[in-house]
């Protein structure tokens, strides 16, 4: 090769060399910012700051919770240059194989996927993002660690992680638990690394939009044992944390505790609202558990099975989660409809005919309050006749389901028979049952089917069915005389009031002064012989209830059921009390429901006797 090739050559070799490392150049600067990143880090480190989560009051004020602080031993592997296994392990008192595997632990807990491109099956961990390798170390614990954790050129660190603290141990259906984020979370929502906590239920689900607060960044300059130095630009490129608002709820703890003692030992709920905001003053769930046995990942991991596995079911919230049938307190609703369609009068009467279905012993009902007092069934089953057979078609099949269906959209107006979507785990709650007649045509047969098939449903049997909390918002939507707020627990966000949709009213169709009528039958049922409820009086102010019995199937105890509000005509508290298997809504439920009344409206108690025997005695054996 001549001396000028050789020359062309080497400028070409040159030439090649210079487009090609200006090419990479290029790429790195311009479109792959990855490199520019990692140059940075180098030489200052972005850390973001979580605001500590939001704390929760009562109605008075009192703090039902607040945060602590635990701690996690993060690793990031891309920083555990040369590696000392053997220090480390001393450090944290494990040995060198614990270490190792707790780092493979975490990579095959990440997972794998496809990766479209190559077509391989790759691994989900990443080795610039940090992981928790210890979790939930006492502020003790991390004390004798910290120290030592320079060594580890930012590799390893400490990073705080608040957990719940719950100073009432009551209410925990209603506050929930928090875990771990899930890889998935992580990938989904910016504001989650791993390691950190995510609302699981109740208010802590509901509300963690607003109780984690919104993060800060905040950029510091190392050395190159990744100790800061000073803050990167002055602070100038630095976000503060926001802090969450306070929540503030109807709930008062007070009560709830109160009612959680009487229902101890026994299975069942309590749940009390303020009639004029639908703030639900207490929602007992029976059997209950204290909250703090799921707060932070320790206790989870060793009270979650027990919970789980209990076969009184603690964890199920039964006030929005349970649907039974809700017995005589339905007859408050059917009396209404009856006078609304106009079918009955207030003094109507029906006589008390025990061929047609069983009733007690009791004098004539010769008026809607009467038939209240003495819960004839006969009475209803009479009355919801006509409302249920209208006689507009000749076809007695065709006019059952005319009628059923009037009688449904009373019903429908009145929140039952779908969600009503209390602020607290929508997807838990349930809707109960109220049948039309594409229910019986569904499981009967178009035509199969007219009242006396279905005759059961007018005192409340059969296959209606309702949730604890949809019979205290009926005792409610009585004592509003006609209408009704969604209930909900949330109060407050911060000072900005509950969410809009709790302030709107929902009016039933049923005209005012048929409540009236309604409302005397349930004085009647507390404070006159042969009332069912007289174990629910108080002279200090004027209880107006209905006790329900509910039929169990064979060979099981009847439920105890009590609906009521107080005072008659000012009503500032609106209840339902439901004990399974007790036997009549008069012995069980009707004697809790007046102490829960007395203790919220007087706030001590007169009845110590049936205090006492109702908390000490036990209708499931010990829990």
């Amino acid at each position: 090769m001549s001396l000028e090739n050789r020359k062309y050559l080497l400028l070409g070799l040159v030439l090649f060399t210079a487009i090609l490392f200006t090419s990479r150049i290029a790429y790195m600067q311009l479109i792959d910012d990855s490199w520019t990143r990692r140059a940075a880090q180098i030489a200052e480190k972005r850390r973001e700051i979580v605001p500590p989560r939001g704390t929760i009051y009562d109605r008075n004020w009192k703090k039902i919770v607040i945060n602590q602080i635990s701690y996690n031993l993060m690793v990031v592997e891309s920083k555990l240059h040369d590696f000392d296994t053997l220090s480390f392990a001393k450090l944290i008192g494990w040995n060198e194989s614990e270490v190792a595997r707790r780092l493979m632990e975490i990579k095959e807990n990440e997972g794998y996927y496809l990766n479209p491109a190559s077509g391989k099956r790759e691994s989900n961990f990443r080795k610039d993002r940090p992981y928790p390798f210890i979790k939930d170390l006492s502020l003790e614990e991390i004390t004798q660690i910290a120290p030592h954790l320079g060594d580890y050129n930012g590799g390893i660190y400490e990073e705080p992680v608040g957990t719940r603290f719950y100073p009432y141990p009551n209410a925990a259906n209603i506050f929930g638990y928090m875990s771990e984020v899930t890889r998935d979370e992580v990938e989904r929502d910016a504001f989650y690394r791993p390691g950190m906590n995510i609302g699981r239920s109740g208010i802590e689900r509901s509300y963690e939009d607003v109780l984690r607060g919104t993060k800060g960044v905040k950029f510091v300059v190392t050395d190159a044992t990744a100790h800061e130095i000073k803050p990167y630009a002055n602070k100038k490129y630095d976000t503060l944390a926001k802090p969450s608002p306070y929540l503030k709820l109807g709930l008062d703890i007070e009560l709830q505790a109160y009612g959680e003692s009487l229902m101890k030992n026994k299975k069942g709920c309590i749940v009390a609202i303020e009639p004029k905001s639908g703030e639900i003053l207490t929602m007992v769930s029976a059997p209950s558990y204290d909250p703090n046995l799921l707060s932070g990942r320790k206790n989870i991991r060793k009270n979650y099975p027990t919970l789980n596995n209990n076969l009184h079911l603690p964890l199920f919230a039964r006030p929005l989660q349970a649907e039974y049938p809700p017995g005589s307190i339905f007859k408050l609703l059917q009396s209404l409809i009856c006078l609304q369609e106009g079918k009955i009068r207030p003094n109507s009467s029906f006589s008390c005919n025990k061929s047609v279905v069983g009733c007690h012993d009791h004098p004539t009902a010769t008026s809607v309050p009467k038939a209240i007092q003495y819960s004839c069934n006969p009475y209803f089953y009479a009355a919801v006749r006509k409302v249920i057979q209208p006689n507009k078609t000749e076809n007695n099949a065709q006019d059952a389901a005319i009628g059923l269906d009037t009688w449904h959209s009373y019903m429908s107006s009145f929140g039952l028979g779908k969600k009503l979507n209390v602020d607290v785990d929508f997807s838990a709650q349930r809707g109960g049952l109220i049948p039309n007649s594409n229910y019986y045509n569904r499981y009967l047969g178009k035509g199969n089917w007219a009242f006396a098939t279905i005759c059961s449903i007018a005192i409340g049997q059969g296959e209606i069915k309702l949730t604890p909390l949809q019979m205290a918002n009926i005792a409610a939507m009585i004592a509003n005389r006609g209408w009704f707020i969604t209930p909900h627990f949330v109060k407050s966000v911060g000072k900005s009031g509950p969410r809009k949709e709790y302030l709107k009213k929902h009016k039933v169709s049923v005209n005012q002064e048929h409540f009236e009528v309604v409302i005397e039958g349930m004085r009647k049922v507390v404070y006159e012989a042969g009332g069912t409820g007289k174990q629910a009086r108080n002279d200090a102010f004027i209880v107006c209830g209905k006790t329900g019995t509910v039929q169990n199937g064979k060979n099981k105890k009847n439920h105890s059921v009590f609906i009521a509000f107080a005072p008659k005509d000012d009503p500032k508290i609106a209840l339902a009390v439901f004990v399974e298997n007790a036997g009549a809504g008069g012995v069980w439920a009707a004697p809790i429901a007046g102490l829960m009344l007395e203790k919220y409206l007087k706030k001590s108690i007169s009845n110590l006797e049936t205090e006492d025997y109702i908390k000490n005695t036990s209708l499931v054996g010990t829990h």
